[in-house]
C-alpha cells in the first residue's frame, strides 16, 4: 500500500464545540500545490479563538452561509459540516474519491441510484463508508494502492486505485463490478476556460467546477411549486450544493435565484475574505429526482424544474444553482453563519 508523501502544513484545528479533531492537509511532495491529508491535532487558536478580521464584504446584497456540505465520494451522500477549509479545488475532501466501473468509467446515481445511500463519515485518520446491509468500509485518508487512469465525462484523469477490499464492497452493494479511486493530487484538472474567462480554476472529481452555490430562497420557491401540485417538498440534498446562501437576520431577504445574477460572492472569514465567482449555471440531469433517503425516483421533481428553469445560457438546459470558481481565500476556513456580500453582474 502506498501513501501520499508530504511535508506538513497546518490547515485545520480541533473543534472546541465538539471536541473532535479536524484535519491537517499538507502539500504533496509531487505537486507542491494540492492538498492531501495527514491527520494531526492542532491547538484551537486558529479556527476557534482567532479574532475576526475587520473585513468589509458589503455589496449589492447581503447573505449568510447557512449550510456547508462536502461530498467526499462523487455521487454518494454528502456530509454537512459546520466549517470547512477552502482549497484551490474547492472545499477540502470534496469529490476526492470516485467510483468507477471495470473499464474505469465513472459511475453516478444516474446509472446507480443506490449510490445515494452510501453515507461517508470523516474521522481523524479515515473515511468510513456505510450502506444498508453492508459492513462499514474503512478507508485511510492517505491511502493509495496503485496508479490508475479513469474517465470522467470526456476526460482521462490520473488517479489511485484503493484496492480489492474497497472494490468488493462497492461491487457487492451496487451489484455490478466497481472500484473506488482517489484523485491524484499531482493531476491538474482545469475547469472550462470558456466559462471561467481564462482563469485556471482547478477541481477534482467534480462535474467541472470547484464549488456549487445555491440560495435557500431558490429551494423555497421550488418547493412552493411542488406543493401547489400536491407533491411533497424536497430537501436541499437533492441539488448537492457545497455552499447554501441564506438571508441575513437583519436585512432584505434573498430572492429566488439571486445566485444566477451575481458577479462575485465575498465571505468574511477569520483568515481574510473569500472571493468566489459564479461562472456557469448548473445544468441538471435526473439526479434531483432521486430521493437521497430511499434512492427512489420522483419524476415530478425534474418535470417541475422543466416547467420554469430552462436556461438560454446553456442552450435551454434546465439549471438550478451556479458553479463557482475560487478567486481568493485559499486556506481560509468557511463557517456556517459567516456574513456574505455579493455584487450583481451587469452585462
Amino acid at each position: 500500500m502506498a501513501h501520499f508523501r508530504s511535508e506538513c502544513k497546518i490547515a485545520a484545528a480541533q473543534s472546541r464545540d465538539t471536541g473532535q479533531a479536524a484535519w491537517i492537509y499538507p502539500r504533496t511532495a509531487q505537486s507542491g500545490k494540492n492538498w492531501t491529508p495527514v491527520n494531526m491535532v492542532l491547538n484551537q487558536h486558529l479556527m476557534n479563538t482567532a479574532p475576526a478580521l475587520a473585513v468589509d464584504v458589503a455589496g449589492d446584497l447581503a447573505a449568510v452561509v447557512s449550510q456547508l456540505t462536502v461530498y467526499p465520494v462523487k455521487s454518494c451522500a454528502g456530509v454537512q459540516v459546520k466549517q470547512a477549509l477552502l482549497t484551490e479545488t474547492g472545499l477540502q475532501w470534496d469529490r476526492a474519491w470516485m467510483v468507477v466501473d471495470a473499464q474505469g468509467d465513472f459511475l453516478t446515481q444516474r446509472e446507480q441510484p443506490r449510490m445515494a445511500l452510501v453515507q461517508p463519515q470523516l474521522r481523524h485518520f479515515e473515511m468510513i463508508l456505510r450502506a444498508p446491509g453492508m459492513l462499514a468500509l474503512h478507508v485511510a485518508l492517505d491511502q493509495a494502492e496503485a496508479p490508475a487512469r479513469v474517465q470522467l465525462w470526456n476526460e482521462d484523469i490520473a488517479a489511485y486505485d484503493l484496492g480489492a477490499i474497497a472494490a468488493q464492497w462497492f461491487t457487492d452493494f451496487l451489484g455490478t463490478p466497481a472500484r473506488l479511486v482517489r484523485f491524484d493530487p499531482a493531476h491538474r484538472r482545469i475547469s472550462s476556460l470558456a466559462w471561467t474567462g481564462g482563469i485556471e480554476a482547478l477541481n477534482q472529481f467534480n462535474d467541472g467546477f470547484p464549488v456549487l452555490v445555491i440560495s435557500q430562497a431558490s429551494l423555497d420557491q421550488f418547493n412552493e411549486k411542488l406543493l401547489a401540485q400536491g407533491v411533497p417538498a424536497v430537501g436541499m440534498a437533492r441539488f448537492r450544493p457545497n455552499i447554501v446562501l441564506g438571508s441575513p437576520a437583519n436585512g432584505p431577504a434573498l430572492m429566488a435565484h439571486d445566485e444566477d445574477r451575481l458577479d462575485q460572492v465575498q465571505i468574511a472569514t477569520a483568515q481574510g475574505v473569500v472571493r468566489l465567482r459564479p461562472v456557469k449555471p448548473c445544468a441538471r440531469c435526473p439526479i434531483p429526482n432521486i430521493d437521497p433517503a430511499t434512492a427512489l425516483s420522483s419524476p415530478q421533481v425534474g418535470d417541475t424544474l422543466q416547467g420554469y428553469r430552462q436556461d438560454g445560457r446553456v442552450d435551454g438546459a434546465v439549471t438550478f444553482g451556479m458553479n463557482a470558481i475560487v478567486l481568493a481565500g485559499i486556506d481560509c476556513v468557511l463557517k456556517v453563519g459567516q456574513p456574505v456580500g455579493a455584487s450583481y453582474r451587469f452585462e
